[in-house]
């Protein structure tokens, strides 16, 4: 079979390799479609733990199960199926275990013609959706899910501050706070992703190259109960000031690296939480797609290409003017 294998540091290649093979508490899939991560860029360019060369890179994609190795899981046999990208998160719903990975680096993940999981690994895709549809949620909008509801709280009728309106993850934290009746706004350094998210609904938005500061507020009465972001550095600072009493900061990344300070005497004095958070536990992917079914969420899609074009569209990930995920069909 084909797939994208990381043979060393920045060196990629959609090549043959060996089928894998059944063994017990193993199903194997037959890929249709599959998306792009910048958790695979990552690793792509060596910036990951546990890099393992020769192995298949991919944590997103949907296809239908081929084989089976158990009596009792032949009633998959045909089913199109979204994978679930956790491996061992562990049972403690608030953290992931010290044994956990994701799909795709060490262990071989989506990007080939087959790919070999656990059975438990399995869910239908959502019924309004298909395969292509399917295989741009599960890393994005696992972490959007997680970051919103357990982490932040959200609620209807809250003001939630999204930055980096168009990256995978931002734009599920856009759809499904928009989908729980919240007030959404958003964050982007493009005009074009900015008058996007206003046609999409959004109450409000920031161009952060044009302004240097959020003293506006967009008329949020007050400010922001949640901001969710994923580049860190000093704009914390300016998070911290836009954000209401209680507020929250969740963030899920530091493209932006460490903020030079952090602003703790306004975070003591207005009870304010800067709070980390990662992808979900197995419940919160089964609730993320339930979720998704039930508001009949549609992933934003920048594009769909044939699967030949996977190892060249890594450095499409950060194109600025991108929105939504970057999908492939096999």
């Amino acid at each position: 079979m084909k797939a994208l294998v990381l043979n060393g540091p920045g060196a990629i290649e959609w090549t043959e390799v060996p089928k894998p093979q059944l063994t017990a508490g193993k199903v194997l899939v037959k890929m249709k479609a599959v998306s792009l991560n910048r958790r695979d860029d990552w690793i792509r360019e060596g910036k990951y733990p546990n890099i393992r060369y020769g192995g298949i890179l991919g944590s997103d994609g949907a296809g239908i199960v081929e084989e089976v190795a158990d009596e009792q899981d032949k009633g998959w046999l045909g089913k199109d199926v979204v994978i679930n990208p956790n491996i061992n998160w562990g049972p403690d719903p608030d953290v992931q275990s010290k044994n956990y990975s994701i799909l795709g680096m060490p262990v071989n993940g989506t990007f080939a013609e087959y790919c070999l999981v656990d059975a438990d690994r399995l869910h239908p895709i959502p019924f309004h959706l298909d395969a292509l549809q399917a295989a741009a949620l599960p890393l994005g909008g696992l972490t959007a899910f997680r970051a919103l509801f357990r982490m932040g709280g959200l609620k209807a009728g809250d003001n939630v501050l999204i930055s980096g309106f168009g990256g995978g993850v931002a734009q599920f934290a856009f759809l499904f706070a928009q989908a729980a009746g919240a007030n959404v706004y958003v964050t982007s350094g493009s005009d074009d992703k900015i008058n996007r998210a206003l046609k999409m609904g959004a109450k409000g938005a920031y161009n952060y190259k044009k302004e240097a500061n959020y003293s506006d507020l967009w008329k949020t009465r007050g400010g922001f109960n949640l901001v969710i972001d994923s580049a860190g550095g000093d704009q914390i600072n300016s998070f911290i000031k836009v954000l209401k009493p209680n507020g929250k900061i969740v963030f899920y990344g530091a493209t932006n690296g460490l903020p030079s300070k952090i602003d703790l005497y306004r975070m003591f004095w207005n009870q304010l939480t800067l709070q980390g958070t990662t992808m979900g536990s197995d419940h919160e992917f089964s609730e993320m797609l339930s979720y998704t079914g039930k508001h009949q969420i549609r992933p934003i899609i920048d594009s769909i290409r044939p699967v030949s074009r996977l190892a060249v569209s890594f450095g499409d990930i950060v194109l600025p003017n991108k929105v939504g995920k970057i999908v492939f069909q096999l």
